[in-house]
């Protein structure tokens, strides 16, 4: 039926049997032939014949919107399957949220690694901005990353895990240890990690989706941030995963609030839906394993 369904989109196409007929290398007597075995298939009539012309009926158009898509992803399909049992080396540039730790995303690459040597995996990591970008321009396949944005339909978007938002702050801060609202630290600066140039959306998302009101100062790393912190310079936002990261004699977490509610976020793989493929669906579902 696939080829049946080739020659009906080229005849919609062409209002024309013979144009159809030439871009498909084959008689019009014989395309005439497929059409009339497609609608004896279907049940259905697809074209209304007028003397030498014709209309497409309503049942002819889903049909011929719907082909259309069908066969991209047939042509999808036999892509990715040659890619599978190909000789040449394959590429997948995948990539990391920095500051979410590594434990899952280590463990799929190896596990991935080993069921699919002939794969070369390359990993970047970095901040939410520096991903998008990277996956918006083709230079990363997949994206591990924390939602910011409306989940869009040009990506596929797997969701992974969610994690509370804690801080933390000096131990000699005199702030309580079940939670703090975002409010209450107002008049203390708050550390943002990051070794970029041009870290203004990392500080607009704290302003706008946590209500962070501080001023900002700016780490390169964790350890650096963490001095800070033990120094009684500010206060550090985290996920509740990253806390056992930190030393708890000298800094104490505490799960961050914005009035009645609690702060968390969401953590996705995202891929581009038209770069969609086996290695890239295989890699996002290991990913989600780690975090069942």
């Amino acid at each position: 039926m696939f080829q049946q369904m080739q020659y009906f989109i080229a005849i919609v196409k062409n209002h024309s049997f013979t144009q159809a007929a030439v871009e498909c290398n084959i008689s019009q007597s014989a395309i005439s032939q497929q059409m009339k075995e497609l609608e004896s298939n279907l049940g259905v009539k697809l074209l209304e014949r007028k003397g030498r012309s014709f209309e497409v009926t309503e049942a002819g158009q889903y049909f011929y919107t719907h082909s259309q898509d069908i066969l991209a992803d047939v042509n999808q399909l036999v892509q990715n399957t040659t890619k599978i049992v190909g000789n040449n080396e394959v590429n997948l540039n995948v990539g990391y949220l920095r500051s979410f730790g590594t434990t899952e995303f280590l463990q799929t690459v190896s596990k991935f690694t080993q069921e699919y040597p002939q794969v070369k995996i390359h990993i970047t990591s970095g901040n939410h901005e520096e991903l998008y970008e990277l996956l918006q321009t083709g230079k990363l396949d997949l994206n591990f990353s924390d939602q910011r944005r409306a989940l869009s339909n040009e990506y596929q978007n797997e969701f992974l895990t969610a994690s509370e938002f804690m801080v933390a702050v000096s131990r000699s801060l005199p702030v309580g240890t079940d939670k703090i609202d975002i409010a209450e630290l107002a008049d203390h600066s708050c550390i943002l990690i990051s070794d970029s140039e041009n870290p203004t959306t990392d500080e607009a998302y704290y302003r706008d989706i946590l209500g962070v009101r501080s001023n900002f100062i700016f780490a390169k790393n964790y350890d650096e941030a963490q001095m800070l912190v033990a120094a009684n310079q500010g206060y550090l936002i985290i996920n509740a995963r990253m806390q056992s990261q930190l030393n708890q004699d000298i800094v104490k977490t505490i799960k961050l609030v914005k009035g009645d509610r609690k702060l968390k976020q969401n953590y996705y793989a995202y891929w581009k839906a038209d770069n969609s493929g086996f290695y890239i669906e295989t890699f996002a579902n290991l990913l989600k394993e780690s975090f069942a």
